[in-house]
Parts: structure tokens; sequence; C-alpha cells
């Protein structure tokens, strides 16, 4: 997967070659031997049928006359290369002249590998190009501007799509400063960095009343509309042209043409004009398409099942321990994962010097974010190899450290979903406080985070609390009612559940018909209940299993209480009907009470864990940071009277409801 990432060049095509032999036939034609090196490994030419894959001349030269053939072929996967062997013609004068200047050593073409599955069959995927632009700004594919679409004709020739482009008036001529301009044009051919088509048009005169007819032995040069190419190769297809007319084999255009691909150089015979260029399209490989997410409806299909997303993680692959992620931008791909389209990680123990050590603290940060499973895929986001729209995957959520990359312009606009499986390496199924900062932060940069929770089953979604700095995960389909519900909150006992599940059952479901005959700002027919607990045992079972049963959002705001040394609270265990969740590391005790944010907190018998939750939910009232709603105490009046002797300041603070003895079995919660 990370050969795709690593290399500039696109998996159609190779890097130029250069000359390494060369032996001239006769005045009008040369035999060269061309070496490419350094190919992507992921060349499609090194895989399919070599009669797809075919020499593509210079355009440069192409406009100078001379057409290059490939006559045999030799491409070596293991060491990256290939040879060609070449026979150049000159086709006119001019060509004539710079058959004899080219030198071993000049680059005059690359490969390209003309798969037949790559070719675009829909004309919809080219016309949904029209009208959008890449992160520059520029165009994604247009003929003669904004208003190209109106002069590109789309048709479906033989199961594919063919565009043919109008050809303006005229032709293109070369002044007679031409043959003193070759010899550097040639020297020019040495450097493969140097762009010398550009310079070539300073030779160039339009003859705008000239026929665009082609005669035996000479190059005629035409042109369409200024073209831009962003999202497909273009391919000139030769099977089209009218009787008499061929076009050289500088015929593809890359998906780096802008404003450029406009000349195209015909030879042949044929006392009629052309009118048109007929170009067929490949399509890129799946990252670099420039393809938004909207536009992919296989994806957000696939995305929206709950068993395809276990399965996609299903192909992640071993060891476990191993940080490992994968960026999807198409159905297909999702549909078709292999363990060998992840990239992974092997977890290293940073220990960074703080802030007393400035210069090293920032180098430790940096190797520590160049070690995660995504950064390959982010980094390429932020360098543009990766221009699809697209999600992520991770096994482990991903480090507070990818902060900056998640949230940088390029992968914000790109980046439509994050979908994880573990929220920690370290602490399992427990978030830690920055953690929560960052799932904050991605939904506000409107980039959906996924958990796909092996101990639900379920796909949840994290959702923040409207107007609170806090959120929870929950399934898609509760996340209206999560966004809109009234909190109620249940505490108590961890070790006893009660005997109280009537009691509470009786009061949730006379709550919900209350709701329906009231209009209160907070009791109304459009605001639902929910329940929030620790998401434990004892008590905070009692109430999940309630809210589930009379059909109310079940939550859990659950701490991390595995056997610790020197510890003497009991594990409590995640109990199975919770619906909507989030967790906490145990260093986060206090910060996780303050995020029940609970509208009417319900207190129940308990132990010390019960009364620090009574005394917090008390001083919210008193210093004014919850509303004076009602806290409900549950249970024998004896208890809390004794509770309010020892304690007198817990009771005295607001407004309770003293639930306890005010309902009966013969009596409505109403």
């Amino acid at each position: 997967m990370e050969n795709y990432l690593k290399f500039e060049h696109f998996d159609l095509i190779t890097p130029d070659g250069k000359v390494t032999q060369l032996k001239r036939l006769d005045a009008r034609s040369l035999e060269v031997v061309v070496l490419i090196e350094k190919i992507s490994p992921v060349f499609v030419g090194f895989k399919i049928d070599r009669k797809c894959v075919f020499f593509n001349l210079k355009s440069v030269l192409a406009q100078l006359g001379i057409n290059g053939i490939g006559i045999e072929y030799a491409l070596d996967p293991l060491n990256r290369c290939a040879e060609i062997k070449v026979k150049l013609v000159a086709l006119g004068e001019i060509a004539m002249a710079m058959l004899g200047l080219i030198q071993v050593g000049a680059y005059i073409g690359k490969l390209f590998a003309a798969d037949r599955s790559r070719r675009v069959r829909d004309p919809d995927y080219l016309r949904r190009m029209f009208d959008r632009s890449d992160g520059q700004g520029r165009p994604l594919l247009s003929l003669g501007g904004a208003q190209g679409m109106d002069h590109l004709i789309l048709e479906k020739v033989d199961g594919r799509t063919v565009a043919y482009l109008p050809l303006q008036d005229g032709v293109l001529k070369y002044e007679s400063s031409i043959l003193g301009f070759l010899p550097g044009l040639a020297k020019a051919l040495m450097r493969p960095e140097m762009r010398i088509r550009a310079l070539l048009q300073l030779e160039q005169t339009w003859m705008s009343e000239e026929k665009k007819c082609v005669k035996e032995g000479e190059i005629l040069l035409v042109k369409t509309s200024p073209l831009h190419i962003r999202t497909v190769f273009g391919r000139v297809v030769d099977g089209l042209l009218p009787n008499g007319f061929e076009h050289t084999t500088a015929c593809v255009l890359e998906p780096t043409t802008a404003a450029s691909g406009d000349v195209y150089e015909l030879f042949g015979s044929s006392q009629f004009e052309i009118s048109d260029i007929p170009l067929e399209f490949y399509t890129l490989e799946p990252y670099r398409e420039h393809v938004f997410f909207a536009d992919r409806d296989q994806l957000q299909a696939s995305l929206d099942s709950t068993e395809t997303l276990f399965k996609v993680f299903e192909t992640a692959p071993a060891p476990q321990q191993h940080r490992a992620a994968v960026y999807v931008v198409k159905g297909e791909q999702l549909l078709n994962l292999t363990p060998q389209d992840w990239i992974t990680r092997e977890p290293r123990i940073n220990e960074f010097p703080g802030l007393i050590h400035l210069e090293r603290q920032a180098l430790m940060v940096d190797r520590y974010i160049q070690q995660q499973a995504c950064y390959p895929f982010l980094k390429a986001i932020e360098d543009g190899t990766i221009t699809s729209q697209g999600v992520l995957f991770l096994r482990y959520f991903s480090s507070p450290l990818m902060k900056r990359m998640l949230l940088s312009d390029r992968v914000q606009r790109c980046l439509k979903g994050i979908y994880f499986q573990y929220p920690s390496l370290s602490y399992g199924e427990y978030f830690s406080h920055e953690d929560r900062s960052l799932l904050h932060d991605l939904a506000k940069f409107a980039i959906p985070t996924y958990w796909v929770d092996k101990i639900s089953g379920k796909v949840l979604k994290y959702v923040p609390k409207p107007n609170k700095d806090a959120g929870m995960f929950v399934p898609v389909s509760l996340i209206d009612t999560f966004v809109k519900m009234i909190a109620f909150g249940l505490y108590g006992s961890n070790l006893l559940m009660g005997n109280l599940e009537d009691e509470l059952t009786r009061l949730f479901i006379g709550l919900n018909e209350m709701r329906l005959e009231m209009n209160h700002v907070l009791f109304n027919k459009d605001t639902p209940l929910g329940l929030v607990t620790g998401g434990g045992p004892g008590v905070m079972e009692l109430g999940n299993r309630v809210a589930k049963k009379v059909n109310i959002l079940s939550c859990a705001n659950i701490v991390d209480f595995r056997a610790k040394k020197d510890a003497v609270v009991n594990e409590q265990k995640q109990n199975p009907y919770i619906e909507a969740k989030m967790t906490y590391r145990l260093d986060r005790l206090v910060e996780r009470q303050a995020e029940f944010n609970l509208d009417f907190p319900i207190i129940l018998t308990g132990g010390i864990g019960t009364d620090f939750e009574f005394s917090l939910e008390a001083l919210r009232r008193k210093v004014g940071s919850s509303p004076p709603n009602p806290v409900l105490l549950f249970g024998d009046k004896e208890y809390w009277k004794e509770e309010n002797r020892s304690t007198p300041s817990m009771l005295g603070l607001t407004l309770f409801a003293m639930y306890s003895g005010l309902l009966t079995r013969n009596s409505s919660p109403k």
C-alpha cells in the first residue's frame, strides 16, 4: 500500500526514459534503445498483457514532426526498469534536422499502460467533473474554460466513453528560425527536469486560413480549445480518426494537463479536412481521482452496513497489538480489502522530556507522529498525492498528537469519516482526556468519528451534547433522541440492585406520559427521555435495564475500574443494557462526573461513591453551574433523614423531591 503513496508517478505511466544506444537507418529514420529507470513498483504495465503497453513519445518531438514506434519491449519489475527499442521516423525537413541532433542521454518518452479495465465507460463519470476544481482552484475538467461542457461531445463507443474535441480553424506552422532553435532544444532533452514545450511555441505561428488536411511525409499540427485534465488520462483513438489520418505516438494526455493539451500531431494522406479529435479516457488510482465522497454511492451504502464495517476490521493484519490503518475512497475497495491494503506500525514506547527540553521534545513528537499507521495516508493528503475524498479506518483511535494533521486544511477537506475499533492500545476501551478533546475537535471540523464497538456489536457515532464540551458515542438511529433528550441520571450502589425495578419502571412510564401532555421547556412532546448511569453492575445495571424496557435512551459514562494494585473497589464490568456511552480512565473520575450533564439526578441508597455524587449535584446547584432542578431521592425515609442529620448541608442546598413514600402501588407518578 505504501508504494502507492511514495511515488509521484501515476500507476499507468513511467518516468521518461533516456537514449542509451543510437543507430542511423537512413535520412528519415533512427533506431534507438531507451532505458527507463526508477519505475514505480505498482506500475500496471508490469502486470497486464504487454500488448497493452506502448511507448509514448515526448510531445515536443512529435510537434517537430517525429514519430516514435516501439518495436521491442523488455520490462523488469524486479529491478523496476525497462528497455525499449524505438524506431524514430521523421516527417518533413524540420523533423529530419532534429533527428540528426538527438544524442545518447536524451530523454525522449515513457511507457503508458492502456489497461482496458481502467477505461472510462460511463460518460457521467466525466460530466460530473465539470464545474469542479481541485484544492488549488484548478478545473478538474474543462475545454475552453468554464463553459467547456457545451463544446465537448461525449459518447459511448464500443463500451467506452469517447470525447470528440472540436478543432479550431487553421493549422500551426513554424517560423523559418526554427532550424537555429533545434540545437538548443536537443540540449534541453538531456535535462528531464526542464519544461521545453512552452519554448517551442515561440517558433510556432497560427495560420487561420489553412485547411486541416494531411499530406504524405509531412506533419499536420492542429489545435483544440485549451484543455484541463486532472482526473483521468486521455488518449487519442486512432481507430476513430477519419480515413487517411493517423496520430503520432505522443498520444497520451496526462492528468497534469492544464490549458496545454491543445496541440495534436497528425500525419498520413487525405484530401478531406479533419474536424475533431477523438479521445478515450483511463481512470487514475482511486486515491488520485479527485472524486468527491458525495459521488460514491456504493461506498456510502456500504458504510451504512454494520456487518460490512465489522468485516472491514477482520481484514486488518495481525498481530492485534500493532497499529493499523487504511484509507478507503470507493465502495469496491471497501468490499474487497485485504491485509496488504493496510499500513501497520509496531508500537514504540516514547517518554517525552517535557518543555524543559523544547527542541528535543519537538523532535520526539515529530518522530512519534511519523510512527503512526495513519501518518502515510495523512501525509499523502497534505502533499497532494491523495486527492479523493474518503474515510480512514484505524484499529486504535488516533493519538491526540495527530491533531495538527487531522485538522489541517487539505486533510479536513478530504477526510469524510474516521472509523476505529478500540479507543486505546494501552487502555483498551477507555479514552483519555486528550482523546475526548480530539473527538470534540473532529466533530467541530465536520469529521464524523465512529466506534465499531465489539462489546455492543454496534457502530456508534460520536455526538457532542448541545452547548456542552462533552459527548457520547451513540447508535446512528438514536442520534436525534440523544441530542434532544432530557437527561435523568441514576446514582447508587454498584453492589446491590435493590428491589426498586417496579417503582423505577412506573416512574419513567409516568414521566413519558406526562411530557406528552405538558408544554414545559424541559417536559414536552419534543423532548424524549434518556437515562445516564455509570454503566456498571448493581443499581446502574438496574437503571439501564429499565431504560431499555420502557424504550428510553440508555446511556452510560463508564470509568476504568479494572483491578489495580492497592485498590479496594471491585471491578465494575459494563452491563449489557447500554446504548450510548463514553469511557474514562480512572485519573479523570471527577471530570467524568461533571460530564453527566443531568437535568434530573436520581439518588438511590449507596456508599461513599453515591455520597460523593450526591454532594457534587448539590454543589452544582449551589454555585449555579446547574439549574435548580429537583434531585429525586429514592429509598427509605429513615435513610435520608439519617443522611440529613449526618450531612445536613447536602439536603438544604436546593429543592428535592422525596420520592419514597409519595409513590404507592396504587398511585400514579403523575
